[in-house]
């Protein structure tokens, strides 16, 4: 991303300004191979299990990764192999915030194009994320001031307001996809500060 085109962004409202945003990077990603997918979230995979707070974690909310995602279904069957409760988000009627507890790959099922997979037990509702000791959530750029940009229906960023204060939220993308604060990423009163992000680069921790 240029200097120049940042600058044109920020003369937007936030909203124009994150939607050409995220139309850019949803072109950059389809790019990606499928070999190189799969390398990158098992990259993924052993940073997130390597964190103190993940480490000593009886309990994690992990986001199913869709096609052009950082990959999180070889994180999410370590921490199930490792004894750890994983949540994964569920879209209830109406578009109820809720999760599920992940049982195993096979029960993971895309419910319509396009969205992500769903383990199909028992909904929870969106008072189970209190129990996550950390939040592992997408993002299609983070700055280094803890702003994330997601996909545009404020899922997470509602969702979040569910889990504990001492949960650290992570958020993973790719490389070229974590910005420099002094080019920070439009920003709008609901969204959610993250504390770290991860790219297959390595760990970055932001300012709580």
């Amino acid at each position: 991303m240029t200097q120049q085109s940042t600058t044109s962004q920020r003369a937007l409202e936030p909203e124009d300004a994150k939607a050409q945003l995220r139309s850019k990077i949803r072109k950059a990603r389809a790019d990606r191979s499928e070999r190189r997918l799969h390398e990158h979230a098992e990259v993924l995979r052993d940073l997130v299990l390597a964190l103190p707070s993940v480490d000593s974690a009886t309990c994690v909310s992990v986001y199913a990764s869709r096609r052009f995602e950082p990959g999180t279904l070889p994180l999410i069957e370590a921490l199930h192999q490792r004894g750890v409760k994983v949540l994964i988000p569920l879209l209830g009627d109406g578009l109820r915030r809720g999760w599920g507890l992940y049982q195993g790959a096979e029960d993971l099922v895309e419910r319509a194009p396009g969205r992500p997979p769903e383990p199909s037990g028992e909904f929870l509702g969106q008072e189970a994320l209190r129990e996550a000791n950390v939040i592992v959530v997408p993002a299609l750029a983070v700055d280094t001031l803890g702003t994330r940009l997601g996909q545009g229906g404020g899922w997470y960023d509602r969702a979040l307001c569910d889990a504990s204060p001492d949960a650290p939220i992570v958020a993973l993308t790719f490389a070229g996809e974590l910005w420099d604060s002094s080019h920070p990423l439009p920003r709008e009163d609901h969204d959610v500060t993250v504390q770290a992000v991860i790219t297959p680069q390595g760990v970055t921790r932001l300012p709580a």
